[in-house]
């Protein structure tokens, strides 16, 4: 007997206003985890398209220093 989980529903896709951009910090940061990880869509349950949007802000966030690579604050 496995555990059978609910099914999620994409953030983005239910909330049409949410839009992803690597400038919107409060929302990257929730889909890191605290050792500086990319949270995987199975866990968050976003569709796959807006976990490759979000990746990218990701990334673009820590290459121009506004998320940092590891799960540590700076400054």
């Amino acid at each position: 007997m496995g555990f059978i989980g609910r099914r999620r529903i994409c953030k983005f896709c239910e909330d049409r206003d949410l839009t992803i951009n690597y400038k919107n910090i409060k929302l990257t940061r929730k889909f890191v985890n605290d050792q500086g990880k990319i949270i995987p869509r199975r866990v968050t349950g976003t569709c796959s398209k807006h976990q490759r949007q979000l990746t990218r802000a990701i990334k673009q966030a820590r290459n121009i220093a506004l998320l940092s690579y590891t799960g540590e604050e700076f400054g």
